[in-house]
């Protein structure tokens, strides 16, 4: 399990080098490039290390490490530009990733995570990437509109 998610992990966050560097990027980031939408399947890629954290119990402080990690990726990662060079620095899923793994090397300080507390931060982040996309929606359609006015 562990494995898959490390690989899982590698390629969203640093996947690819680019050439002549030494910076790694992964497929985040460049899901980022399409305004709203892909910060959004960045988000939901990016849930599949939380719903797995949930199935190994880890605590609720750690489930909410993991929220505001993804959180904090998706809504910075939303503003053109300036946000997907965070996104390609931020690495959330390699947190997460990490935080899952001290949880498995030490369980013994973990508690039970309950069902209300799962949906209440698959709510927020439900909320979160909705949000991005209404507002990438409306800026795209400000932009295109001011386009159209100028020719």
């Amino acid at each position: 399990m562990l494995e898959r998610l490390r690989r899982f992990s590698y390629w969203l966050d640093e996947g690819i080098r680019i050439p002549g560097t030494r910076i790694r990027i992964g497929l985040d980031p460049i899901l980022g490039l399409i305004p709203g939408a892909g910060d959004a399947a960045g988000a939901i890629l990016s849930g599949a290390i939380v719903v797995e954290s949930l199935r190994q119990r880890i605590s609720r402080y750690a489930v909410l490490r993991m929220a505001a990690n993804i959180a904090i990726d998706t809504v910075i990662g939303s503003v053109p530009v300036l946000g997907d060079l965070f996104d390609a620095g931020w690495k959330s899923n390699q947190r997460n990733l990490a935080i899952l793994e001290r949880h498995v090397a030490e369980p013994s300080g973990s508690k039970q995570v309950d069902r209300a507390f799962v949906l209440l931060i698959g709510g927020v982040l439900l909320v979160v990437c909705a949000s991005v996309v209404v507002v990438a929606l409306m800026l795209s359609a400000r932009v295109l509109r001011w386009l159209l006015t100028q020719t």
